[in-house]
């Protein structure tokens, strides 16, 4: 995503779910003439930041009365800045028309990527109400920069020079892409249908916003339970919810469970109460889908007609089309193909894994599995056939054990350092615990790491990285701040916090994000980023470390007795690492289906209950299983563009993932230095400066295997092969 481009999407990408969904933030350099002749105002959003780590956001100075006037200034300069670029009479150079465009926006930058924590992470009602108000006035900046013919006419006639320019390579990509993106973004159309795009692009900005806090209002509500109810759940959790329960003023002996996937899924996985598994359960996956005044029906119609409307005005057949330009995948059919060939055999180890579960269900008077049993029945089995329980691990995932896991991880991989200096920087939640970063081989430091773990009230469900800063060597930026946002129940007070396996691995999954970008060493901003289809690669890469033998040993200790995870318990976790997958994969891909489908309809015209019923018919959905996003709370999907028609990133990246990790098992030890350092060299460090597909042939010597995938899940491989 380009820097000059990011007054229009950055903010949309801060709701947007998952880590990859960022906005950079860089500190200003001296003012250019165009700026200098506009004073800036007296407020603290618009300054630079200040005090180590070349600047940090001033959290503890913000509030919601500051961002109109910062968002305001912020915008002008930025849209003056681009009309400077595009005014000036000098014959366009790639130095005063693409590095130039790289160098604008970064005040607002700094402004967007403050706001988008408010939003995020602690989106009060007043933080809602900017965000309804500013989400379509930013984009409508964006369109007046992408949509000005002179910037677009200065771009283009570079690109048709480009061959007599003298570019190395990459600025020779820089150009291209960013000649590609005005015209995929509409630079061609004509002043009418520009018009029309930019209503439409408005438009989305505010249902995007509305769709989010919608979806937050149900998020936000809770399910009482009594202490007969909650007989089998884990002693931790109950403990935690009996806090929430108290801070509620909710009957003394009672439980709250908040409707967000950390606190529903110990309900559906230990929960011996089949009626509150059903009722939590429903409540869950009915979210934003209940007919209310939090229904996200009509707002999820609204935004995929326009969606089609706006594909169809830019040239392309439906939406995926025109999303799926800058991604590795191309095409909507190779992201189908992809997907299409690991369905089936999810499917059917999904039967096994039901017709297991059935058998011991039947002895306890349950005929017939229904979605709020699976979990609960999948751990029987689990403790069944392994003698192994969830809860036998927990204990041993002490969460302050496994950052220090992480942390030792990505020493021993990429020679990082982290260093706990909480208390020294500002933060915007006194849970937020902060590090210092620094490159072990010289001791320089290289970034400001944020941690914020716990579920709060106002923040959104699921985990992400953000960056506030990246590296980029054109505006001297060395210090990367970066920040993993996590939903994990708080423990009682003066308890620790125990953490399931599935939370470990969204807590390294996170982390590989920030390991991607604190590596991150390009020289023009816009290569900081990934495209889509590559940006959870990384952080699913670094899922594998968790289990590996050297941090269990090291990290894996009882919370009480401070002693190491049995060698027995290690086996036990090693042979039924691919034990449930059926589910996982049906899941996870049943949502990524659904997505392709909808936005590859070219007219756009959808009833999403009836839609959703009739797309997962067509695949053979499980009738135990439900989408792990449903389309009315899919945030991924309708909170901004970010990963609609592209949730089947995750698998694309999968596949480079378990192919990645066979090579480290190639080389006979998970912590391989050689290997590690290939990664680090060709994927990492590059950002998206280089073409990502050659990228990892570089690394690899070939492009991905898919069996490696179908292996690592523990479905059958073909012995074909192929590559995604």
């Amino acid at each position: 995503m380009k820097r000059f481009m990011l007054a229009g999407t950055a903010f949309a990408a801060l709701g947007a779910t998952g880590a990859a969904a960022q906005a950079t933030a860089q500190t200003a350099p001296a003012a250019t003439t165009a700026q200098a002749a506009v004073a800036v105002p007296d407020n603290i959003l618009l300054k630079d930041w200040t005090g180590p780590y070349d600047g940090v956001p001033p959290w503890d100075k913000v509030s919601p009365g500051l961002f109109p006037q910062a968002l305001q200034f912020t915008i002008d300069e930025q849209l003056r800045q681009a009309r400077t670029i595009a005014n000036n009479p000098a014959a366009p150079t790639f130095a005063n028309t693409i590095e130039a465009m790289e160098k604008t926006g970064q005040r607002l930058e700094r402004v967007l990527s403050v706001f988008g924590v408010m939003t995020s992470n602690l989106a009060t009602p007043e933080y809602q109400a900017l965000d309804k108000e500013w989400s379509p006035k930013l984009s409508a900046a964006f369109d007046e920069i992408i949509l000005n013919p002179k910037l677009f006419q200065r771009v283009k006639t570079l690109h048709d020079n480009k061959a007599s320019l003298g570019l190395d390579a990459k600025q020779d990509r820089l150009l291209t892409r960013t000649y590609d993106q005005f015209v995929n973004r509409g630079a061609n159309l004509d002043a009418q249908q520009k018009a029309q795009l930019s209503a439409m692009n408005q438009e989305l900005a505010a249902l995007f916003a509305t769709f989010s806090e919608r979806v937050l209002a149900d998020e936000s509500t809770y399910i009482q339970a009594t202490e007969a109810q909650m007989k089998g759940v884990p002693a931790d959790m109950k403990a935690a919810m009996a806090s929430a329960a108290r801070e509620r003023k909710q009957p003394a002996g009672t439980f709250a469970i908040k409707n967000t996937r950390s606190a529903v899924d110990p309900i559906l996985t230990f929960g011996d109460n089949r009626a509150l598994r059903e009722k939590v359960y429903k409540a869950f996956i009915n979210r934003g889908d209940n007919g209310g005044k939090n229904d996200t029906n009509e707002l999820i119609a609204k935004i995929v007609k326009l969606r089609a409307d706006r594909a169809k005005l830019l040239g392309f057949d439906h939406h995926a089309e025109w999303r799926m330009q800058d991604t590795m995948a191309k095409t909507p059919e190779r992201a189908m193909d992809l997907m299409m060939r690991v369905w089936p055999a999810a499917v059917a180890r999904v039967k096994e894994e039901v017709a297991d579960q059935q058998k011991i269900a039947t002895g306890e008077g349950v005929q017939t599995i229904q979605p709020w049993d699976y979990r609960y029945y999948q751990e029987k089995v689990r403790k069944q056939r392994y003698d192994l329980s969830q809860e036998e691990i927990k204990p041993y995932f002490a969460l302050d054990n496994m950052v220090d896991a992480m942390f030792w991880s990505a020493g021993q991989l990429y020679d990082l350092g982290f260093k706990e200096n909480t208390g020294t920087v500002p933060v915007f939640h006194p849970d937020i615990r902060t590090f210092e970063v620094t490159d072990k081989r010289n001791g320089e430091i290289v970034g400001l790491f944020y941690l914020d773990n716990f579920a709060r009230e106002g923040k959104r469900s699921g985990a992400w990285m953000t960056t506030y800063r990246s590296r980029a060597g054109l505006l001297d930026d060395d210090i990367v701040l970066a920040s993993n946002n996590n939903n994990f129940v708080q423990a009682e007070a003066g308890k620790p916090v125990l953490i399931s396996l599935d939370d470990a691995e969204t807590l390294f999954h996170e982390f590989g994000h920030a390991i991607h970008y604190l590596l991150v060493d390009v020289h023009y901003p816009s290569f900081g980023g990934a495209q889509r289809d590559f940006v959870e690669y990384p952080s699913q890469v670094n899922e594998n470390w968790l289990l590996t033998p050297p941090v269990l040993q090291r990290f894996a200790k009882h919370y009480q007795t401070g002693q190491p995870m049995p060698q027995a318990l290690v086996d036990k976790i090693q042979k039924a690492q691919t034990f449930n997958q059926g589910f996982a994969t049906v899941e996870y891909l049943s949502s990524a289906l659904v997505d392709m489908k909808l936005h590859t309809d070219p007219t756009g015209v959808v009833d999403p209950d009836a839609f959703e019923k009739k797309a997962l018919a067509e695949i053979g959905m499980p009738s135990e299983i439900v989408m792990r996003h449903r389309l009315p709370q899919f945030n991924h999907l309708f909170s901004s563009d970010a990963y609609s028609a592209g949730y089947y990133s995750y698998l694309w990246s999968e596949t480079m993932d378990a192919d990645t990790w066979a090579a480290f098992e190639e080389a006979g030890d998970p912590f391989h230095k050689p290997t590690a350092d290939r990664f680090r060299q060709y994927l990492l460090s590059t950002g998206n400066e280089t073409d990502r597909a050659e990228a990892y042939r570089q690394f690899r010597g070939r492009d991905p295997d898919v069996d490696a995938l179908l292996r690592k899940r523990g479905f059958p491989v073909s012995g074909s092969g192929g590559n995604n």
